[in-house]
């Protein structure tokens, strides 16, 4: 009985131990890679994103983590709610934070709006129209593409001609700042003939939101996502979403449930304690990244928001008769459709764009991109957002 007993308590350490060598038949060591505490190099990221946060934005990340259904926790997302909708200038009362990345905030939009056999019209000019158009397809929508080329933006009369040619459709999607191609889109007229016709307008906000004027509720916007890692200078991991009643409207009256569980914004809201109702558990929220995006939002609200588009605007200029005086051409020629925050440069014939990049890395420590979607081996991307919309800083560019 005792020689049983023994026996099977060898056996549970065995189990339980995988360091006793004559139960696991090798010995473990410690990764080389791992050893000692982590270094990276200190760079000025000014690429489309992500952008160097400002120290007050790191500093929050390194505070106390608390439970993800503390109270005090959940009043860092209440301030979060608030912040958002100071910055997206409006009051849905869904306006929350996705848990994930920018394309986080791209997907979990599409799984509550559109279902199976929609009719979207999707504004491809850039490498985010062309995402779009593949994310509504896997959600079963079906796709009317509307084209304009790389470095131009929809023109009112364009997006009447598509909503008329598509009488059934329900969505209209388009890129309010195009990263890859540095375009900025208007709303004016569009947002209109959508309201006329009941489509809801449905926009990429991702490198505008607080650095370019956006106010959802007069542009007639219905749903819009971001990404935190932008303007707003805060590391990824958070993406500002919001959907109007009329949005709402179409979710509630889904014939088929929600595809994504992660996403479900019903199940979202509720954490958020949107509708103020009270919180309830849905994942466990991305404590440090909001601490995060709650310090981002502050800042944002201590400058103002105006002030804050001025400042973009002011320093993208500087950039753009700096570059032209240098004898570079600007990819969008319409300075009217230009992003202020994602500045496109022609490559000149016979440059090397990646040897370029290369050597400002090298030198400066500092951060351009090549093109990305269309303009890849065509243009460089300069990006100027948030902290690094200083003069000095694009001056160094």
């Amino acid at each position: 009985m005792a020689r049983t007993m023994v026996s099977r308590a060898l056996l549970v350490l065995c189990c339980l131990s995988p360091l006793v060598l004559f139960c696991s038949g090798y010995e473990i060591t410690e990764p080389p890679l791992l050893e000692g505490p982590l270094q990276v190099p200190d760079r000025l990221l000014m690429g489309p994103g992500p952008s160097t946060p400002h120290p007050r934005i790191l500093a929050a990340q390194g505070l106390p983590v608390l439970g993800h259904m503390h109270p005090p926790f959940l009043k860092v997302m209440d301030e979060i709610k608030t912040g958002l909708k100071y910055a997206f200038q409006t009051k849905n009362s869904m306006t929350l934070a996705v848990s994930g990345t920018g394309h986080a905030g791209m997907e979990a939009t599409v799984a509550n709006i559109v279902e199976p056999g929609d009719d979207v019209i999707v504004g491809c000019n850039g490498i985010w129209g062309e995402r779009m158009t593949d994310l509504v397809e896997r959600y079963g929508a079906k796709v009317h593409r509307m084209d304009t080329p790389p470095g131009t933006t929809f023109k009112a009369e364009q997006v009447v001609a598509a909503l008329d040619a598509v009488p059934t459709a329900k969505i209209l999607f388009l890129v309010h700042g195009e990263s890859s191609t540095g375009t900025f889109q208007t709303t004016e007229g569009i947002s209109e003939a959508c309201k006329a016709r009941g489509v809801l307008l449905f926009m990429d906000a991702v490198c505008t939101l607080g650095g370019v004027p956006l106010y959802m509720d007069a542009m007639g916007i219905d749903v819009i996502y971001s990404g935190s890692q932008k303007v707003l200078g805060v590391p990824p991991g958070t993406a500002p979403v919001s959907f109007s009643p009329a949005a709402r409207a179409k979710m509630e009256a889904r014939s088929t449930k929600v595809q994504s569980y992660y996403f479900d914004m019903d199940l979202v809201g509720t954490y958020w304690g949107v509708d103020g109702v009270k919180a309830a558990y849905h994942h466990t929220g991305m404590i440090s990244n909001y601490y995060a995006l709650r310090e981002g939002l502050a800042i944002l609200g201590e400058e103002g928001l105006v002030q804050t588009w001025d400042r973009h605007r002011s320093n993208a200029e500087i950039l753009w008769r700096g570059l032209e005086d240098l004898g570079l051409k600007l990819f969008v020629k319409d300075p009217a459709e230009r992003l202020v925050t994602v500045t496109t440069i022609e490559v000149p014939d016979g440059v090397d764009w990646l040897a370029v990049n290369t050597y400002i890395m090298n030198k400066y420590s500092l951060e351009i991109a090549g093109g990305l979607g269309p303009t890849v081996g065509k243009v460089w991307r300069v990006g100027i957002m948030g902290y690094n919309a200083q003069e000095e800083k694009v001056k160094l560019v």
